[in-house]
């Protein structure tokens, strides 16, 4: 079988499971089999695939048809320039997510050695970007679950050069003494509201339902996020936070009752995805 052969049969089982981006993941998928770069195998489809590169891209392909998210079979997925260890136990970082890393990142630049606090960091997209493209600046990431963690410490070890800590706990009950005050506080935490669990597509319900799950409206760690942490923001310094669908109002309310002057930002959908909030 050529590897023109082996890329139009996968492309058609990925089409008939549902697969709506099945052209370019048939792609990844095969470049992985291959341990090669895309442009190499666009340069080779002629040549033949070893039966061990057959029988992986098969293993693969009988994966994603299953609902598994593509990035959890490549285990890897680029975020912001970056590429990010990710595999079943941690949130996919999202491509909205690097609006709201790019701009903590113009915000982090303009401070002197500021104090970055991650919270719920997952794979550390968001803050590991930050201190790696920000090296002047201290960040702190914060992730509950050990699963992720891994993750989370492959990646700094990876992508970072000792400017950033990482600390294993639960926001919405742990205290983290160890974190003194804060020049701006990051978060793209649990937002869905849990009803809504079940009606999420096949792939999301394999990620973990505690990097979804938001509480019964959605709310519940904006709400500690603004009434435990907003205090621990030191003055003028700032919050940005990913919001879920039609989320800003309620949360907009929460950071402007803590003294905050809070403005929305867009997707690139034109939603207002992001909340930055200024402490006055």
């Amino acid at each position: 079988m050529t590897r023109a052969d082996a890329r139009k049969t996968a492309r058609q089982q990925l089409r008939g499971a549902g697969v709506d981006n099945a052209a370019a993941e048939c792609d990844w998928l095969l470049c992985k089999a291959l341990a090669c770069s895309h442009t190499e195998l666009l340069l080779s489809l002629a040549d033949a695939v070893p039966s061990e590169a057959c029988a992986a891209l098969d293993g693969y392909i009988q994966r994603r048809c299953a609902g598994e998210p593509v990035q959890y079979i490549l285990q890897e997925w680029d975020f912001c320039g970056l590429s990010f260890d990710v595999g079943a136990g941690v949130l996919i970082p999202r491509p909205e997510t690097e609006i709201l890393a790019e701009t903590a990142c113009k915000i982090a630049a303009r401070m002197t050695h500021p104090l970055v606090v991650d919270l719920c960091a997952g794979t550390g997209c968001i803050g590991l970007t930050v201190a790696a493209r920000v090296p002047q600046a201290r960040v702190v990431l914060v992730e509950k679950s050990a699963a992720a963690l891994t993750f989370l410490r492959t990646n700094a070890q990876r992508l970072t050069h000792g400017n950033a800590t990482l600390l294993q706990g639960d926001i919405l009950a742990d205290s983290f003494p160890q974190i003194p005050h804060i020049d701006l506080l990051l978060s793209n935490p649990p937002y869905i509201p849990t009803g809504e669990l079940p009606t999420l597509q096949r792939e999301v319900q394999r990620e973990p339902k505690l990097a979804l799950d938001g509480g019964d409206d959605g709310l519940l760690f904006y709400r500690v996020l603004a009434e435990m942490w907003a205090s621990r923001v030191l003055q003028d310094g700032q919050v940005l936070l990913e919001l879920g669908d039609e989320q800003y109002p309620p949360v907009a309310a929460l950071f402007a009752a803590q003294g905050y002057a809070v403005e929305g930002l867009a997707d690139h959908a034109g939603q207002t995805r992001f909340l930055r909030g200024v402490r006055g």
